[in-house]
């Protein structure tokens, strides 16, 4: 019986303790997402180049068998202010803490401790086909653009296990509000090294360094071993004397870089990278319109503190 393409599911939980799979259910642990992909099976090949007297391939061998999982979620809160959103253990397995204050908000940001970092179990169920990725550590991109809906997108490298035909699970999707455009109205408090400009699209990538490792006498482990997080924006240009972009570019000061999107309790995000330092702007058209583009890199303060995700 064929498969089909449009039937896919994936549900995403903490680990308790690494790899050990914590059995996700479609009731608890589904997640609303697009752009699902999954490599179920990703190896090194080591080919056994031996001599013979004849042409041909030699054999294969697959060293480091992993797997891989991408996905893209709509960014919304969970509707209820203090409860994270769905996606929230998919940030955590990116490298990154929480910090909940109840009824009030959820925190992210970054940490370095590999013994803090936190793991999750995937299943990528396709049309009947379930794919059980454990010990999955990842990293992440935002995205905003005028008149879209935001979006944060997920890379998880984890160990391959056998896939299996279980049935579909039937899902029950919560802690996912509705979305709104990112445009004027709904998108506020925009700011960049202190300038509240007319902002168009604003990118960001965490660019976590994930490696996948399985050494004798270790243990197959996905890692973090460094991020880099950086991104660009694209706003209207002004005079000079509005803001000198070009100033900060050649100087050695950082500024702020942040923006609010959401209009009720639950619903509200604010994305922050309070020390952004800026590349080399250059010029791009909009509607006849001249915009800036600036591109930045989020650079540690005191340390894990280049970047905040904040859900309230």
């Amino acid at each position: 019986m064929a498969l089909l393409s449009r039937k896919k599911t994936i549900l995403v939980k903490n680990e308790s303790s690494y790899a050990t799979d914590p059995t996700p259910t479609g009731s608890a642990n589904a997640i609303l997402v697009r752009d699902l992909e999954i490599t179920p099976l990703e190896s090194d090949v080591i080919e056994r180049e031996l001599i013979k007297a004849h042409l041909g391939n030699f054999e294969q061998l697959l060293a480091n068998q992993r797997a891989v999982v991408s996905f893209t979620c709509e960014l919304v809160g969970s509707g209820t202010a203090g409860t994270p959103p769905k996606f929230g253990p998919a940030l955590e397995a990116c490298a990154m803490s929480v910090a909940n204050v109840s009824s009030t908000s959820d925190t992210y940001t970054p940490i370095s401790a590999a013994s803090s970092m936190k793991s999750v179990t995937i299943y990528v169920n396709v049309d009947g086909v379930n794919h059980a990725v454990t010990g999955c550590r990842g990293t992440f991109s935002i995205s905003a653009e005028l008149n879209e809906i935001p979006t944060i997108s997920f890379e998880f490298t984890g160990r391959y296990n056998n896939p299996a035909d279980v049935t579909v699970p039937t899902c029950t999707y919560s802690n996912q509000a509705s979305p709104l455009l990112w445009k004027n109205g709904n998108t506020s408090s925009f700011q960049f090294y202190g300038y509240a400009g007319a902002l168009q699209s604003w990118e960001l990538e965490m660019a976590n360094e994930v490696i996948y490792r399985e050494l004798v006498g270790g243990t197959k482990e996905v890692l973090i071993s460094d991020r880099k997080p950086a991104g660009t924006l694209t706003l209207e240009a002004v005079l000079l004397a509005g803001h000198n972009f070009f100033a900060d570019a050649v100087g050695s000061s950082t500024g702020t870089n942040k923006w609010t999107h959401g209009t009720t309790a639950g619903n509200k995000i604010e994305v922050s990278c309070p020390t952004s330092d800026i590349g080399a702007p250059s010029y791009t058209n909009s509607d006849g319109i001249q915009m800036l583009e600036l591109p930045f890199v989020a650079v540690p303060n005191s340390g894990n503190d280049e970047l905040s995700i904040k859900f309230f």
